[in-house]
């Protein structure tokens, strides 16, 4: 393998102002995040008063202290369907992957906090993207659940796509991930059904209950009239139907119980997860991940080095090229991350035929060796043309979707500047499902650039009025002007993480560290072995 150099100048002017302009845009998604958090600790003291735990203080009880833990979808709604002041930022829940008792798992707390931990429409896909990374890395997965429901605002659409959540829970208790569910407060109607189907619960005495019905509703449905206790109190679920397993006196037992379990029943994903790479040995890059900040230039028109990214989250900046002669544009090689192997695939450009063709037998070749991928998204997209086209860039281009698409290695991208059109696809964007998507605070995702667009439309709707024999050159103007507005709006990395296109957005600096883990989950989960049945366990 060959030891990258760099030939950047970190102290140079053009370096320090795109670490500036990083810096800046990183400090708006802590800034989202910190209000986030700052409005939930505003309920401190009422819930502290009534001996509950807050949402993150749950979740600081449940993990292993100091053992790395990755947050998923921070952004997850931001600013979408009813939010309007940005607090409801990750969807109604706080999620991410990371080590209960010695076992890596994936967890998920409702921000009762924060709404009422109320499910909109992002949080239902936010659900159903953390239950698929649970499945495809066969990761234990935690619930400590406290939540109003679903937003009957949106309940025309939240229904019938959440019910494959129920379904989830059902396949998986089948192929035998454990999950374990601790009911703080209340679970209704189909909230009811989430604790219904894991295969432990615990629910906390004289604070939790669960119920199809809740006592208003059942008075109006049949004219009953009953106590929250009674219909569906945690000490009424243990003694009579057995709807939960364990009874906990508050919050903190309740949770310590969470971590009890999964302490006796993860011993096999225990024992294959410390067979993973914390015992390997393994060199640094040659270069500081600070300087990762820097090297993006905060123009996106100006190009660079994706060599230079590589440098500087391989081990050792060790890195064989594949191809490297044979278009310059498509970079592919292979490398090492935290002592695993990898390819990679980068953009110093536009995707052109040739470099469609390198990257689809490149990726042909990893899944041949069993190897996983990696790709860097930097790339306005195929290029196009006259030559383009006589060069066959629509077959060339498909063969790469195609490799991109079945390829069956664990797949995992990070966007760390645009990814526009068909490029996103066959660079493996969100619609590809690479087993985990990540991007960086500068990132752009759109079908094209805002200008493009804007010319584009301008075209068309001028070409329409030359037929009419009328052109407004003002109204073509606000056109052009308001799509490329309304582009460039959406592109940003904070709209596109708020719709989930995303995994989260990272800081730049934490790249290696972050795919030294990922990698290493995506290992872990091919080494396990489940013991599946036909059907969920079901409690009798």
């Amino acid at each position: 393998m060959t030891k990258l150099s760099s030939y950047i100048n970190p102290q140079g002017q053009d370096f320090q102002a795109n670490r500036e302009q990083m810096l800046a845009q990183l400090k708006q998604v802590r800034d989202i995040e910190a209000f986030c958090i700052s409005t939930e600790q505003e309920k401190q003291s009422r819930y502290h008063k009534k001996n509950m735990l807050l949402p993150r203080e749950r979740l600081q009880h449940l993990v292993d202290a100091g053992a790395p833990f990755i947050e998923l979808s921070s952004l997850a709604g931001y600013k979408m369907d009813d939010d309007k002041d940005g607090s409801g930022a990750g969807g109604g829940c706080i999620a991410g992957i990371g080590y209960v008792s010695g076992v890596r798992c994936l967890v998920k707390v409702d921000n009762y906090a924060v709404k009422g931990g109320t499910v909109s429409v992002s949080g239902m896909e936010k659900n159903l993207r953390l239950q698929q990374i649970a499945i495809e890395n066969k990761l234990p997965f935690i619930t400590l659940a406290q939540s109003g429901g679903a937003n009957l605002a949106y309940a025309t659409k939240i229904f019938a796509p959440g019910g494959r959540s129920f379904a989830n829970q059902a396949r998986m208790s089948a192929l035998g991930i454990p999950q374990i569910t601790v009911v703080h407060g209340s679970a209704t109607a189909g909230g009811a059904y989430q604790p219904g189907l894991s295969d432990y619960v615990i629910m906390v005495k004289k604070q939790a209950s669960m119920y199809l019905a809740g006592p208003p509703l059942l008075k109006a449905a049949t004219g009953e009239i009953a106590t929250e206790e009674a219909l569906g109190g945690a000490e009424m679920h243990i003694r009579e139907p057995g709807s939960s397993e364990y009874l906990a006196d508050n919050d903190r037992d309740a949770i310590a119980m969470a971590r009890e379990i999964l302490a006796m029943t993860g011993q096999n994903f225990r024992q294959n997860q410390s067979q993973g790479q914390s015992q390997a040995t393994y060199a640094e890059p040659d270069f500081s991940p600070e300087e990762l900040l820097g090297i993006v230039p905060a123009e996106t028109k100006t190009p660079y080095d994706a060599r230079e990214i590589i440098a500087r989250l391989s081990d050792g900046s060790q890195y064989l090229e594949f191809k490297a002669d044979w278009d310059a544009q498509t970079l592919c090689g292979h490398i090492k991350l935290g002592g695993l192997p990898c390819g990679v695939i980068a953009n110093n450009g536009p995707i052109t035929a040739k470099g469609a063709s390198k990257a689809a037998q490149f990726i042909q070749l990893c899944q041949q060796s069993q190897i996983p991928l990696l790709f860097l998204h930097n790339t306005t997209g195929f290029m196009v043309g006259t030559e383009s086209e006589q060069s066959g860039i629509i077959k060339h281009g498909s063969k790469m979707i195609q490799a991109v698409a079945n390829a069956t290695v664990p797949k995992i991208s990070i966007v760390i500047g645009g990814s526009y059109g068909a490029g996103n696809y066959a660079m493996c964007g969100r619609g590809f499902d690479p087993r985990f998507i990540f991007a960086w605070p500068n990132s752009k995702t759109s079908v094209m650039g805002g200008a493009q667009a804007g010319k584009v439309l301008r075209i068309v709707t001028e070409a329409k009025m030359k037929a009419t024999g009328e052109v407004d050159n003002n109204k073509l103007d606000q056109l052009e002007q308001g799509t490329c507005a309304m582009i460039e709006q959406g592109a940003g990395a904070i709209p596109c993480s708020a719709r989930l296109w995303d995994d989260g957005i990272i800081d730049p600096r934490h790249t290696r560290s972050l795919l030294i883990e990922l990698f290493d989950i995506c290992h872990q989960a091919d080494k396990q072995e489940l013991a599946q049945n036909h059907f969920g366990v079901a409690r009798f």
